[in-house]
């Protein structure tokens, strides 16, 4: 497990882990990047933006739950995840627009990204 924070001016620091057991590649290439800034991006309760990795799909899953974290291989993006998306069958589904590797969970409740807005900056660095 790797610890990191990931901050917007909406959030504050969240602490989150990266879980490289599932998706080892991924979580290796994304921590040889930290720390990351970006901008956020939203889709339906998903937070997302560009990071500067490229991986390919790595044990990827279509549903997700509240708090976890993924990689997008498409959009080369990092994924938080804490509702719905526009793609969710029903109100408690998480369903991303396409499978995501799964990296990490957030430690604290997700529920605080629903006030993140688009085009806010966003950053993920390695927690002290």
């Amino acid at each position: 497990m790797v610890r990191i924070v990931i901050e917007t001016e909406a959030t504050g620091p969240v602490p989150a882990e990266l879980d490289e057991m599932r998706c080892p590649k991924t979580v290796a290439a994304i921590v040889q990047a930290l720390p990351i800034s970006g901008t956020a991006r939203l889709w339906g309760d998903e937070v997302y933006f560009e990071i500067p990795v490229e991986v390919g799909p790595e044990a990827p899953v279509e549903v997700v739950r509240a708090g976890d974290l993924g990689y997008w291989p498409p959009g080369r993006a990092f994924c938080i995840f804490f509702g719905p998306t526009p793609v969710s069958t029903s109100p408690e589904e998480i369903r991303p627009a396409s499978p995501v590797n799964p990296v990490g969970r957030l430690l604290s409740d997700p529920a605080g990204f629903k006030k993140v807005s688009a085009g806010a900056p966003i950053s993920i660095r390695k927690a002290e």
